[in-house]
């Protein structure tokens, strides 16, 4: 079996890679039956020569591959037929700009396999990057509250060599008495949680948040049950939530006249109701000056997210008086750090996690005579769509 690593190929080029140097060693010493090639790129975290020095073949194309594992998603003309890849392929929500490469796989006869619905039987996700944009985006915030309110300065997160620079950066400066709300119970707000746990900074109730003033650093965290009420249920039903998010009702506002900073990791569906809606933003009651919007759900929850940013220019800004766009780190601005691929900024970092829960739980199953796993992650095979994907049939064959 060869497995190759691919170039990213997106634009712009994404830094990060499925196997690090010495994971690919490791695997190959665990399963002899393996080899592993590797495409050379000029962008990836790991250089060629790093791979080139353990012994890993570093190659200009992936002809000879079984198994090609990617990142992101790959443009038509770059697949190659019969083979099996996996990678973020942003089609499983009928993504219409993705539609093309979809009809490609399908005429190429490729097996594709979703990083994304790789599931455990309990239907959390087995892979992801969410926990280092949960990192990356905490420490943004940090970066952008420092930087408006002149109180500290910050090297940016993808000038730093690793995450442990990125902790040092954050225990050199002296944070203020801010109040620091982080939303969602998922992998990203994790993320988060770690950062500022790492760095001491005090965690309290919904009720502390709420009414104690401390003269410290405080964060807290708000779930669905702090962030949503029923007008009816009297006590929290998470089947219920799922099942009617159009009953519910927010209760951001009560936190949002209280809060300095925040940083927003739910997961949001347009029939759930908004954190806020623009019109508050004008209010006096409306307190926070920097959001750090990780979930970047454009005109989502955080209503003033009007556009995902970049790396190279992570901030835009929202004026409070004329409720429209305006230009960050304005007196009269609130300022959105809204970069859509976070984990970008700690590549070596984030690819390491990444592949370590690669090498633990999916490479074994391609070994395996029946896995759930892999099937159930399967979107197309010998030219058609699988069982468990069949729902984009129609997506995958309209025409433009």
């Amino acid at each position: 079996m060869i497995i190759g690593l691919s170039r990213e190929r997106k634009n712009p080029p994404d830094n990060r890679v499925a196997l690090s140097p010495i994971q690919c060693l490791a695997l190959q010493q665990r399963y002899p039956q393996i080899s592993i090639i590797v495409e050379s790129s000029p962008t990836r975290c790991f250089s060629d020569a790093s791979y080139e020095e353990l012994g890993i073949p570093v190659v200009e194309n992936l002809e000879t591959a079984d198994i090609i594992l990617n990142i992101k998603e790959l443009p038509a003309d770059s697949l190659l037929a019969h083979k099996t890849y996996f990678f973020f392929s942003h089609t499983i929500k009928k993504q219409p700009y993705n539609k093309g490469m979809l009809q490609s796989i399908l005429a190429k006869n490729i097996r594709l396999i979703d990083y994304e619905v790789l599931r455990y039987e309990n239907g959390q996700r087995v892979l992801g990057f969410g926990r280092f944009a949960g990192l990356v985006g905490a420490y943004n915030g940090l970066l952008v509250y420092g930087k408006k309110h002149n109180l500290f300065s910050l090297k940016p997160a993808n000038q730093c060599k690793s995450y442990a620079e990125v902790l040092s950066q954050l225990t050199s400066v002296q944070l203020p008495n801010m109040r620091i709300v982080i939303t969602g119970g998922g992998r990203v707000s994790q993320g988060a949680l770690d950062l500022l746990r790492a760095i001491n900074i005090r965690e309290v109730s919904p009720n502390q948040f709420l009414h104690i003033d401390y003269e410290e650093p405080v964060f807290v965290q708000l779930n669905s049950p702090d962030l949503y009420v029923h007008p009816t249920l009297k006590a929290w039903d998470t089947k219920h939530f799922y099942q009617f998010h159009h009953e519910y009702q927010g209760q951001f506002s009560a936190y949002c006249g209280r809060t300095d900073l925040l940083i927003n990791g739910i997961y949001w569906t347009e029939d759930l109701p908004r954190l806020f809606e623009i019109s508050e933003t004008q209010q006096a009651g409306y307190v926070p000056s920097v959001i750090a919007d990780i979930s970047c759900d454009v005109e989502g929850s955080v209503p003033i997210t009007y556009k995902a940013t970049s790396i190279a220019d992570p901030v835009i800004g929202w004026s409070r008086t004329k409720l429209e766009p305006c230009d960050p780190y304005q007196a009269d601005s609130i300022d959105v750090m809204s970069v859509g691929n976070l984990p970008n900024e700690l590549p070596k970092d984030a690819s390491e996690e990444f592949g370590e829960m690669l090498s633990l739980h999916i490479i074994p199953e391609l070994f395996a005579a029946h896995s759930r796993l892999l099937e159930e992650a399967t979107i197309t095979d010998g030219g058609k769509l699988t069982a468990h994907f069949e729902y984009l049939s129609d997506y995958v064959h309209e025409s433009d």
